[in-house]
């Protein structure tokens, strides 16, 4: 049983940890997430070097390759301040996994360390800033996705609910069986392509058959997949990370306060 989070009180300064997927594949969400940070009156560090979190080779079974990634992932963020991470699947792997990768390690008390000053976008703007949104976008419905990952190992999903709620002129629709994974799980969808592509399939229907004129997630490893599969059809319905979507309802996409 997971033990709960100890919050620290709100920092002045933050690393942000992109994601080897947003910064691949979506820069703008970073920036806007670095844009909603500064509205909270928040220093942003943003690391170059920093890549992949390991998840990928520590599902696989390379535990040696994971902790090499790990170790050097853990020696970019010396400042004892908090890691805001986008991406609760990849923050389950540094706040649980990082741990038991690391016991009995020379470096176990650096990853524990480590590891208790990660949090999920949504919620270090939820439990740390006490973020209050106000919307200012026009009235729109729209659909909620959650990792599963992200729901088994942060809770995230109860984050991304609560920040949606603040705006006064969305509504949220849950889609049928939410729950269950899309199909990606990183290297899964590679080694088992057709069970992947079946699942995926189901997850954009439900996520259709919702109403909303869009999705909003906070995990940019699910979007990937769900809008590959959904633009492989030639839907024009599609996906948005959480930042994009509150930067856009607040007013400071594109990096304007």
């Amino acid at each position: 049983m997971q033990q709960p989070r100890i919050y620290p009180a709100k920092p002045r300064k933050i690393y942000l940890y992109a994601t080897c997927l947003v910064d691949a594949f979506d820069p703008d969400t970073g920036l806007d997430a670095i844009s909603l940070l500064e509205q909270q009156g928040i220093n942003v560090e943003f690391v170059p070097k920093q890549t992949c979190c390991g998840q990928p080779a520590y599902s696989s079974g390379y535990t040696e390759e994971a902790r090499a990634v790990a170790e050097h992932q853990m020696s970019l963020f010396p400042e004892n301040i908090p890691v805001v991470i986008l991406s609760g699947s990849c923050g389950g792997m540094m706040v649980h996994h990082y741990p038991r990768l690391f016991k009995d390690h020379p470096l176990e008390a650096t990853a524990k360390s480590f590891s208790s000053r990660v949090f999920e976008l949504t919620e270090f703007l939820t439990n740390i800033c006490r973020a209050q949104f106000k919307d200012q976008g026009e009235q729109t419905t729209v659909a909620m996705h959650t990792s599963c990952a992200a729901r088994r190992e942060m809770n995230v999903h109860i984050y991304t609910a609560h920040l949606l709620g603040q705006l006064d002129n969305v509504e949220v629709k849950h889609p049928q069986y939410e729950e269950e994974c899309c199909g990606f799980g990183g290297t899964f969808s590679v080694r088992h392509p057709n069970i992947s592509e079946a699942m995926v399939e189901d997850k954009s229907n439900n996520l259709k058959n919702t109403g909303g004129v869009e999705f909003v997630s906070a995990d940019w490893g699910c979007m990937l997949n769900i809008n590959g599969a959904l633009e492989y059809k030639g839907e024009t319905f599609k996906g948005k990370h959480i930042a994009r979507f509150l930067a856009e309802r607040t007013g400071v996409a594109g990096g304007e306060q």
